[in-house]
């Protein structure tokens, strides 16, 4: 579900990378989609968004954005390792020149005491610089956490610019 700031965020977002003349890709397990849906509903965003990948099986990981399945298998899906490896991939297999990834436990189910339900992992590379991961726990509920996922992720494409 987008918010209205998201919209706000997002056009904002565009607006810094299109000065830059910078490209985006994402690479979105947990928010399935969101970060991209967020971006494109701004008429326009195309001259920015080059590509979106919703990865949210370990094999879509695998087959879509190169994540090696026997990370996946050491580390778990919502892990450092394997979010900095999807901004990689995601950035390799586009134009982008910088490419946000996310992976976590939204909820309600599925969360344990390494990883709680509200926990994201994010990935964010670059062409021509070292990858930055970053991990947050959120609080609410499956759609608070995806809200709040997408927000963290518009932040940090922000600061890397």
């Amino acid at each position: 579900m987008l918010h209205a700031s998201h919209l706000l965020d997002a056009e904002a977002l565009l607006a810094a990378c299109r000065s830059r003349g910078i490209m985006l890709a994402t690479a979105e397990s947990c928010t399935g989609g969101l970060i991209a849906a967020a971006l494109t509903a701004i008429a326009g965003s195309s001259d920015v968004v080059d590509r979106g990948f919703v990865t949210y099986s370990n094999d879509a990981k695998n087959q879509m954005i190169g994540v090696p399945l026997a990370l996946i298998e050491a580390n778990g899906a919502v892990s450092e390792p394997v979010a900095g490896a999807m901004a990689e991939g995601a950035l390799t297999r586009s134009r982008a020149a910088i490419a946000i990834a996310v992976t976590g436990v939204a909820g309600p189910g599925g969360g344990s005491t390494d990883k709680p339900v509200g926990l994201v992992w994010f990935g964010l590379a670059q062409t021509g610089r070292p990858t930055v991961t970053g991990r947050v726990v959120f609080p609410g509920d499956r759609t608070a956490i995806r809200a709040s996922t997408v927000s963290h992720a518009f932040k940090m494409i922000h600061a890397a610019l």
